[in-house]
């Protein structure tokens, strides 16, 4: 997908003496960020954006940016009882 984005030329400008050559990845890490931090998906979709080869990747990517991962409460009690399903113990 090719996403065009209008911007006043002087924001232009200031957007790539920031970025140079770097401004599509920087906007696509922007933006995977924020979405992200907003929960609009989860850490499989950043790194399918980045194009990172694994989970952990990912991972590093967001804590390398001070980003806490989305995990709740009630993901690790999820989890804990998958566990204890799985292997009959307590986790």
């Amino acid at each position: 997908m090719c996403l065009n984005i209008n911007i006043p030329d002087d924001a232009a400008r200031a957007l790539l003496e920031a970025w140079g050559d770097g401004l599509d990845r920087a906007a696509i890490e922007a933006l995977a960020l924020e979405g992200y931090r907003a929960a609009k998906f989860g850490s499989a979709t950043v790194g399918r954006l980045l194009g990172h080869a694994s989970r952990w990747e990912t991972e590093q990517w967001l804590a390398a940016r001070s980003v806490p991962l989305n995990y709740t409460l009630e993901d690790l009690e999820a989890d804990r009882a998958a566990l204890h399903r799985l292997f009959g113990k307590s986790a």
